[in-house]
């Protein structure tokens, strides 16, 4: 069993959950994952690893509320145990000298994009960071990436903090910038992902994104996870998370990224409407 250390609401819809963890602690590198069941019965689900303390044994994870199974997380208490922190999976991100590199993050991309940003820049790139969202009170961490970008952006649709828009604005503000960009890492969701790929294709500039598909196993034996890149089939979570934006395929991927949404948010609006029955939640995927 893996103790709650910490279980609280950051933004609206948006949690932050430390867990003690240590021999993923032991292990994790930025850009990778872990498999987590809230309960003995309940499903597994891919959430992003947003921090950890090797010394404390502890990681951290940033996610939605959407569906049953992070509904239940959202109500976990500190003390409380799950039975199910699987990980570290995938392929950990490249970390190299790119010189500058743009980092995108939106909803729970914000807190998974940190720990990319904090190597790259311990390996001494140059790191400008962007933060996207509705508006501005849906946005958190920003005095971590203050701390460590050299340049912190900020998007919002209704213009309440930075730029007024969408990541559609990307080629205006990378124009902007006093040095060429050499490399974009994006973590957030399928849309997000989608839309800096295709602001960066005609720029050319080398775009990672860390892909979010259905997931069960988490070990590539259930292939729920493939995806299309470069006209080839490959399995997100032993191939990735990270691929070549430019390269996936990406209707299909939004296709099957809908396959199960009934069957997510149904028993979310069930177990609500049997405690509140005047009230009505409303899941979200970004």
């Amino acid at each position: 069993m893996f103790k709650v250390v910490t279980s609280r609401m950051i933004v609206p819809n948006m949690h932050l959950l430390t867990l003690e963890a240590p021999a993923v602690a032991r292990e994790a590198k930025p850009g990778q994952f872990v498999i987590i069941r809230a309960e003995e019965e309940g499903e597994r689900i891919p959430l992003s690893i947003s921090d950890w303390d090797e010394q404390m044994g502890t990681i951290t994870i940033v996610y939605m509320n959407v569906g049953r199974t992070t509904d239940r997380l959202a109500s976990l208490v500190e003390g409380q145990e799950i039975p199910t922190v699987v990980g570290p999976l995938g392929n950990a991100t490249d970390i190299e000298k790119y010189g500058t590199v743009l980092l995108v993050g939106g909803c729970y991309g914000i807190g998974s994009i940190f720990p990319i940003a904090r190597a790259l820049k311990e390996a001494g790139n140059k790191i400008v960071v962007l933060i996207e969202g509705r508006s501005s009170y849906l946005f958190y961490w920003e005095d971590r990436y203050k701390a460590i970008a050299d340049k912190f952006v900020q998007i919002t649709r209704d213009g309440t903090k930075g730029y007024k828009g969408h990541v559609d604005r990307l080629p205006e503000i990378i124009k902007s910038l006093d040095t060429p960009v050499d490399r974009v890492i994006v973590n957030g969701c399928t849309y997000c992902l989608k839309r800096v790929s295709d602001a960066t294709r005609p720029m050319e500039i080398p775009t990672w994104v860390s892909l979010n598909p259905i997931m069960i196993d988490g070990t590539g034996m259930c292939g729920v996870c493939r995806v299309s890149v470069g006209g080839e089939t490959r399995f997100a979570c032993v191939h990735g998370p990270d691929f070549d934006g430019h390269q996936v395929n990406w209707e299909e991927l939004l296709q099957r990224r809908k396959t199960y949404m009934p069957e997510e948010v149904v028993p979310l609006r069930t177990s609500k409407s049997e405690e509140h029955p005047h009230q009505h939640r409303e899941g979200c995927h970004g």
